[in-house]
């Protein structure tokens, strides 16, 4: 892939639960390097944006492509979505809850992926295993379990955990909603070092001095498709579209 072509493209992309319509025709590319934030009202289809660029979700009707090659293929027949299971590997997602295996120490949780999916060297796997851990500060804690972690920390390890496996495309899925407020920091410190190392990005977060901060773009959903796509100075500084106005003064307070 040169560094020209779309990282990822989505083509009226449509998604219903039964006669529930939460995607209406989705149209957008993200560049290599792009750090994509999505907001939008409750409802408006921002975490299923994500769980379909993970392949966890069926479409009804579009294209997605991936890395110059086509990647998922819309099907009105449930079940029926046609999903490049080698491209789905490229794509790292972290979710508001964690989800860690709370019986694997910490360590095996980093490891068990690429092991199992990847074929890594169980030791190679503990040594890259380690050296995440000990960059976040956690490799004291390689021997503890999930519950033995505070939330920011264990919202740290599943970063980590999708990093293992070297993904082109790291999704997260409001990840710090769930933490208390003086954990918050230390996940969205990370993200940023993400940020500045140019890992590509999607990520939905209703954190306005994070969204600033970290996005390089900005794009409003609402009514299941994107009513507006610019850098975070003017979507969220200076909204164009009246919906997305509204919605920046009403939900963050902020006159625009």
């Amino acid at each position: 892939m040169n560094a020209l072509q779309p990282l990822a493209q989505m083509r009226d992309v449509h998604k219903n639960y039964g006669a529930l319509k939460v995607l209406s025709g989705i149209d957008f590319d993200m560049r290599p390097g792009d750090r994509l934030v999505v907001i939008g009202p409750s409802g408006g289809g921002k975490s299923t944006l994500l769980r379909i660029m993970m392949g966890l979700e069926d479409i009804s009707q579009g294209e997605i492509d991936l890395l110059g090659k086509r990647y998922i293929t819309g099907d009105p027949r449930p079940g029926h979505t046609k999903i490049d299971a080698a491209l789905r590997k490229q794509v790292g997602m972290v979710f508001q809850h964690y989800t860690l295996f709370p019986h694997l120490t910490i360590l095996g949780n980093l490891t068990l992926a690429a092991i199992k999916t990847r074929g890594m060297a169980k030791q190679d796997a503990r040594d890259k295993a380690m050296q995440f851990l000990k960059r976040l500060g956690l490799d004291q804690k390689a021997q503890n379990y999930p519950s033995q972690l505070s939330g920011g920390q264990k919202q740290r390890v599943a970063i980590a955990r999708a990093l293992m496996l070297d993904p082109k495309l790291m999704l997260f899925d409001e990840v710090t909603s769930a933490l208390d407020p003086e954990l918050v920091a230390e996940v969205e410190q990370l993200m940023l070092e993400l940020a500045e190392q140019r890992m590509p990005m999607m990520l939905v977060t209703h954190d306005m001095w994070f969204a600033r901060n970290i996005a390089s773009r900005v794009i409003f959903c609402a009514g299941g498709v994107v009513v507006e796509d610019g850098p975070p100075e003017q979507v969220l500084g200076d909204p164009v579209n009246p919906r997305t106005r509204e919605f920046i003064e009403r939900v963050f307070h902020i006159k625009t």
